[in-house]
C-alpha cells in the first residue's frame, strides 16, 4: 500500500477546513438550505455544545450520504476488550510487569486483536481510562469501527498503520502516535503485515479529551508543539458495496450492516480531528545542574480532572535525551506516586530497567506502590562517571492517573505474566555507613 502522496494539515485543535473537490465547502454557513454538490451536512460534536470556546469540539462533515444511513446492530462478540474496572478483584499493592505481549497465532484485524491489560475508572460517568494492547495480523478492509466510549491514543510499537478515518488518512509508525476523537469512524490497515503482525498500545480515554498542557515557567515554547501535530486532509472512498460498522458503546460491542461506505465525507471544516505526532518532535526539557526533574516534563498530552494539577491520563514519553547533571544520581529515583503509573517500551532500553523491560512489555505501579532503578542500573549509576551522557534509541511512554489501575483476567493469566518481577530489587543492601 502506496502511502507518498498523503498530505496533512498542521496543528492541534486548529480551525481546519479541508475539501477533496473542489467548491465541496459551503460559504458563509454551515448548513445551507442546499449544501454544494448535493452533499449533506452533518455536525459531529465532541464536547457539550455549551462548552467554554477554549474546550470546543466539533466539526461539519458534508458527505455524500449521512450516518442514519445503516442497519440495525447486533450485539457484537470481543471478550478480550473491557470497559473500566473489576472492582472487585483483591488486587495486592505491589509492582507487576509484563514480558513482550506474544502473538497469539489466529489472524485478529485492529479490532479482533484488542485486548485489555488494565482499567479504570467508567465510561458511563466519563472518567478513567483503559489500557490495551493489540496484536494485529490483517487489514480491516469492508469493516469500520466507532468508539462512543472514549476517545483513542493509538501508541504502534511494531509495523506501521494507515488508519482511514472518516476525515481522512492518516499513516503511524513506531515513534509516532495517533490521537482519535471518540464518535470518528475509522479503519486500520497493515502496510506492513508481510513482515509479521503488528503490535502496539492503545489508551482509550473515557474522561476530559486530551490537550496540550499547561508550559508554565517554562513559558510559551516547548515540548510537545502544536504545529508538529498533523491532521489529514478530506478524503472519500469511490468503491461500491458494503460495509460492517463495529461500535462500542456502554462498554459493549455492536455491529450493524451499511450498504455503502461510511468514509464518504467530501470536505469537513470544524476543530475536532484526528491528528497524528512524531515524537522525535518533542522538545525535551531537562536539568543543566543537578538532581533529575519530576517525570511531569515529559508530558505530551493530558486529560484533566476536576481536580487541578491531577490528572485523569497523562501521556508521558521518555525519548533520546541529554543527561548532564552534576553529583546527580541520574536514572528516575525511588519513589511512591499518589498517581498510578501504566508504562510500555516501544523500543530501546529504559535506564531505569536495563535488563528486565523489553519492547512491547508493561509494567504497573499503582498509587502509593514503591518502584524504581533495579539493583543493576542502580549500581551503575552509582558509580558512572558523570560525562555529558546521550540516551538515544529509546522510546518509552506512561499512561499516569489519578485512578488506580486494576488488570484483567487475561493479563493476569497472560504468560507474558512477570511473576518474578519484585525480584530485580531484592539484592539492594543496607550499606548504612554510620
Amino acid at each position: 500500500m502506496s502511502t507518498d502522496a498523503l498530505r496533512y494539515q498542521s496543528g492541534f485543535g486548529n480551525e481546519y477546513a479541508t475539501e477533496a473537490v473542489a467548491g465541496a465547502l459551503p460559504q458563509g454557513r454551515n448548513s445551507p438550505q442546499r449544501a454544494p454538490l448535493d452533499l449533506y451536512p452533518e455536525l459531529l460534536s465532541g464536547t457539550a455544545f455549551t462548552a467554554p470556546r477554549h474546550e470546543n469540539r466539533r466539526s461539519w462533515l458534508y458527505r455524500r450520504q449521512p450516518s442514519v444511513v445503516s442497519g440495525r446492530y447486533e450485539a457484537y462478540a470481543q471478550p478480550g476488550w473491557q470497559t473500566g474496572a473489576d472492582r472487585s478483584l483483591a488486587l495486592a499493592p505491589e509492582p507487576m510487569r509484563w514480558h513482550p505481549i506474544p502473538f497469539s497465532g489466529a489472524e485478529a484485524d485492529f479490532v479482533d486483536g484488542m485486548h485489555t491489560l488494565v482499567a479504570n475508572g467508567d465510561a458511563e460517568a466519563q472518567c478513567g481510562l483503559a489500557a490495551h494492547v493489540y496484536l494485529a495480523s490483517k487489514s480491516m478492509t469492508r469493516r469500520a469501527f466507532v468508539n462512543a466510549d472514549g476517545e483513542l491514543l493509538v501508541v504502534p510499537q511494531q509495523g506501521r498503520l494507515v488508519i482511514t478515518t472518516e476525515m481522512g488518512v492518516l499513516e503511524v509508525k513506531p515513534g509516532e502516535i495517533a490521537l482519535l476523537p471518540r464518535g470518528v469512524v475509522f479503519k486500520v490497515a497493515l502496510p506492513d503485515s508481510g513482515q509479521g503482525a503488528a503490535r502496539g498500545y492503545v489508551c482509550e480515554n473515557y474522561g476530559a479529551q486530551f490537550r496540550l498542557p499547561e508550559l508554565g515557567p517554562i513559558g510559551s515554547n516547548g515540548l510537545a508543539n502544536p504545529r508538529d501535530f498533523q491532521a489529514p486532509v478530506a478524503a472519500f472512498e469511490t468503491e461500491a458495496g458494503g460495509y460492517e460498522l463495529v461500535k462500542k458503546s456502554g462498554g459493549r460491542l455492536w455491529r450493524a450492516p451499511m450498504k455503502q461506505s461510511p468514509f464518504n465525507v467530501v470536505a469537513w471544516h470544524g476543530n475536532l480531528a484526528p491528528v497524528k505526532y512524531d515524537t522525535a518532535n518533542f522538545m525535551t526539557i531537562g536539568s543543566i545542574s543537578f538532581d533529575h526533574p519530576d517525570p511531569s516534563i515529559f508530558t505530551v498530552l493530558t486529560s484533566p480532572s476536576d481536580t487541578p494539577g491531577t490528572a485523569n491520563c497523562d501521556f508521558v514519553i521518555f525519548p533520546p535525551r541529554w543527561l548532564v547533571m552534576e553529583d546527580t544520581f541520574r536514572p528516575p529515583w525511588y519513589h511512591r506516586n499518589l498517581m498510578s503509573e501504566f508504562m510500555g517500551l516501544v523500543y530501546g532500553e529504559y535506564d531505569a530497567k536495563p535488563g528486565g523491560f523489553k519492547p512491547g512489555g508493561a509494567s504497573l505501579h499503582n498509587a502509593m506502590v514503591p518502584h524504581g532503578p533495579d539493583q543493576e542500573a542502580f549500581e551503575k549509576a552509582s558509580g558512572a562517571d558523570l560525562k555529558p551522557q546521550k540516551l538515544d534509541n529509546t522510546l518509552a511512554f506512561m499512561f499516569e492517573s489519578r485512578y488506580r489501575f486494576i488488570p484483567t483476567a487475561w493479563a493476569l493469566q497472560s504468560p507474558a505474566l512477570d511473576t518474578d518481577y519484585a525480584d530485580c530489587w531484592a539484592g539492594l543492601q543496607d550499606k548504612f555507613k554510620p
